[in-house]
């Protein structure tokens, strides 16, 4: 039986006009998730545009220029529940010059659905999405071949899709890839099954999306504590408490467990572990506690505390896919402010290995000049060591920013090779 507060995020991604917003908008319009006030300025618009029926992708377009150009600019942040689960959605742009706000979209996703226009095929947007979703190591892909109604609800033609995909997905590391084909705008095997496909015997999407297994996708063996600060109420009942508040990165700690503080290497026991209102034998991933330990040590923000026979690399040096988000070129051995966890720490890009054609899966060993959008393998030094993992190991510890110091702009975001 699922969890009904178990919480799946998922991430849309296709070219221009395959459908996505169409997809979530039929989503909450059939899963009946929106709210009547909301239904009626989407249906007085669709009139106002002269649209015969409700137009979907209205309840997720929702800048002026996104309406007005029917296209997504930004990313669009939906959320909504059903009897079994709870989801946030993130509909990203297909256009191009929006790579970097797909990243940010799928970052945190537990699955993406990468939409693919049935009469189209396999493209190159489809391929650029399908790599940053493997990149950014996202667990679960659903590819929904849509708008089959235009193909007459072909299996021929959903066949075909399937046998393009997995001959480009063959290269990447993805873990878990699901095919459905669907019509947004009719509503086949989206919230019901389509009575038009009789062929396909798989579950509609909506389904997928409730039952999919996203537990097992944190990892609860390396053991993360990152420390975002210190609590010393010193009121009458807490008078020696000092407790090291954060989020539980990763991993699963106990009271009793031998730990080490990372950088400094002192080792202790974990003497109790608070939440807001009881105390805890133990805490797991994403939880928000606080950990007192047995031993008085000097511990801040920025340390991270383990399990003393499962620690993270410290290194200054680290290795690192970067995708550039500013639209200022990166400057060659410049510094920037680098925050990992809760670390922050001087950077500099020592030197840029080679840069993805993310079409063709291609290295570019000569081209090494990062613009806006570009994803590069860089080397990266940092003034402090940072306690990293990869970032196929721990999508937290895994991950970086790059901050520009004069501006305070976040000018790029990385993970850990």
């Amino acid at each position: 039986m699922l969890d009904n507060n178990q919480l799946l995020r998922f991430t849309t991604a296709g070219s221009v006009d395959d459908g996505k917003s169409t997809l979530i908008g039929r989503l909450l319009y059939d899963s009946k998730s929106i709210f009547e006030d909301q239904l009626e300025a989407i249906e007085n618009t669709s009139r106002r545009k002269g649209h015969e029926g409700v137009d979907l992708a209205l309840f997720t377009d929702g800048l002026r220029d996104e309406r007005e150009q029917g296209i997504t600019i930004d990313v669009a942040y939906r959320y909504f529940t059903t009897p079994k689960r709870k989801f946030i959605i993130a509909d990203t742009p297909g256009h191009i010059q929006y790579t970097r706000n797909m990243v940010t979209g799928a970052s945190t996703a537990n699955a993406a659905i990468i939409l693919v226009d049935a009469r189209h095929g396999v493209i190159e947007q489809t391929r650029r999405h399908s790599f940053i979703a493997s990149l950014l190591q996202i667990p679960h892909v659903i590819v929904c071949v849509n708008k089959m109604d235009l193909v007459e609800y072909s299996e021929e033609a959903y066949n075909k899709v399937i046998d393009q995909f997995e001959e480009f997905s063959s290269k990447m590391l993805v873990k878990d890839v699901r095919f459905i084909p669907i019509s947004a705008l009719k509503g086949d095997n989206v919230v019901n099954r389509s009575t038009n496909m009789d062929w396909y015997q798989g579950a509609p999407l909506l389904h997928t999306l409730e039952t999919m297994h996203v537990s097992s996708d944190i990892n609860k063996v390396d053991a993360r504590f990152p420390v975002q600060t210190v609590l010393r109420p010193q009121s009458d009942k807490y008078r020696d408490y000092r407790g090291y508040a954060g989020r539980v990165s990763s991993g699963i700690f106990r009271v009793g467990d031998e730990i080490t503080v990372m950088p400094s290497g002192f080792t202790s026991r974990i003497k109790t572990i608070d939440s807001l209102n009881e105390t805890l034998e133990e805490a797991y991933a994403p939880m928000s506690v606080s950990i007192t330990l047995e031993d008085e040590i000097d511990i801040s923000r920025g340390d991270m505390i383990v399990r003393s026979n499962n620690k993270p690399e410290a290194s200054q040096d680290i290795e690192v896919m970067l995708c550039w988000l500013h639209k200022d070129a990166a400057k060659p051995r410049a510094k920037y402010s680098i925050r990992h966890t809760s670390n922050e720490q001087k950077a500099m890009i020592k030197e840029v290995v080679y840069k993805f054609d993310v079409n063709t899966l291609e290295r570019l060993t000569d081209d090494k000049e990062m613009n806006m959008n570009d994803i590069s393998k860089v080397k990266i030094r940092t003034t402090k060591p940072l306690m990293v993992d990869s970032y196929r190991e721990n999508r937290t510890t895994g991950s970086i920013i790059l901050i520009d110091d004069t501006t305070n702009e976040t000018v790029a975001a990385g993970m850990i090779v």
